[in-house]
């Protein structure tokens, strides 16, 4: 049985990693934060306690900004391969805390690496890597060979990640690789990535719990994926004879408006813009469901200032031919099913909420 160890357990990929390796026969590891209040909800379904008989999936106090407590976990698991995905991952939030995601997200990788070089075991390393370090690049798709360009403490933080990982996969024949992936969603995205604030804003806003939506920058475009196929990406690469890097994108684009009307669109009604910049207005234009608190014309997303990044990106699109080509790699799930599946989730929290 393959030992994996994975940073980041309790996030969006982290949970949809933890159900791949586990029905691909693995024990996996996860390591979590110490927190005062619950925070497994996303592998909730999958964890037993240890009294209730035989359980593949372990759960570790850790945190990558502890080298001490990072190398003892390797240690003492040994495992066969460890899935770095812990990070402070919030772009806007980067620009506040940058001292601390460079720690996380920079720093972190670091300790890791330099954990299994000491190890002196063969351990095969997994880095995600973000669509953020190509930042303000203007290209029709970018690639494993495109400029790096970040444009936000996030993205700065993962660049020195993106590259220590190479410095050492060289400079120590280490089995270590990045995986470059574009956005990717799911209905376990945390509630303030822009996909996730808009399925849950119109949730409240349909069912008459909230009156408006602030945005920021509605002509963002992104090259949105599922995390569920992006984990498999992952899996794939550390399967490999050799380590390489790969870009994980479905090479489509969609900007935020569009996202917005798709969104409303599966909830049973349509939205139309007007106005520009700062005065940009999103309305209901037409009502298809009986079941909402909407009103035909009512203004509810409406542009705040203080959502916009110091630094703007406003275009990423992948090309993942080389996944395609040496992973045998491409997505199943269209933004389209992303969408429904993360509105039928958020519409049914607001319902209960209502009922209780």
């Amino acid at each position: 049985m393959k030992k994996a160890l994975i940073t980041g357990v309790t996030g969006q990929d982290g949970s949809y990693l933890v159900e791949l390796l586990l029905d691909k026969g693995y024990e996996v590891f996860g390591i979590k934060r110490r927190s005062s209040s619950f925070n497994t909800q996303r592998i909730d379904h999958i964890y037993k306690d240890k009294h209730l008989g035989d359980n593949n999936l372990h759960l570790i106090y850790g945190d990558v900004c502890d080298s001490l407590n990072i190398s003892r976990i390797i240690s003492e698991v040994q495992p066969d391969e460890i899935y770095n995905l812990a990070a402070q991952s919030h772009v806007a939030v980067s620009f506040e805390t940058p001292e601390y995601t460079a720690n996380a997200d920079a720093l972190g990788t670091l300790r890791i690496l330099e954990a299994i070089k000491n190890s002196k075991r063969e351990i095969k390393f997994y880095q995600a890597s973000t669509s953020e370090l190509y930042g303000g690049i203007t290209a029709e798709s970018l690639n494993e060979e495109s400029l790096f360009t970040p444009r936000s403490p996030y993205a700065v933080a993962k660049l020195y990640s993106y590259w220590i990982t190479v410095n050492y996969r060289e400079a120590y024949n280490m089995f270590a690789c990045n995986g470059i992936l574009f956005n990717h969603e799911s209905p376990r995205r945390g509630e303030t990535f822009v996909t996730r604030k808009v399925t849950r804003g119109l949730a409240r806003i349909f069912y008459g719990l909230d009156q408006n939506l602030y945005m920021g920058n509605l002509d963002a475009s992104r090259d949105w994926g599922h995390a569920k196929d992006y984990v498999y990406a992952m899996w794939l690469m550390l399967q490999q004879e050799k380590p390489e890097d790969f870009c994980i994108s479905t090479g489509i684009k969609t900007n935020i408006r569009d996202f917005i009307k798709l969104a409303a669109s599966k909830m049973g009604f349509e939205i139309e813009f007007k106005g520009h910049g700062l005065e940009e207005v999103g309305y209901v234009s037409n009502i298809i469901t009986n079941d909402s608190k909407l009103i035909k014309g009512q203004e509810i997303i409406k542009i705040d200032k203080a959502y916009f990044r110091p630094l703007e990106v406003n275009e990423l699109v992948g090309d993942s031919s080389k996944a395609k080509e040496k992973l045998n790699w491409s997505p199943k799930i269209s933004l389209e099913q992303i969408c429904e599946e993360m509105v039928a989730q958020d519409m049914m929290i607001q319902q209960k909420l209502l009922k209780d």
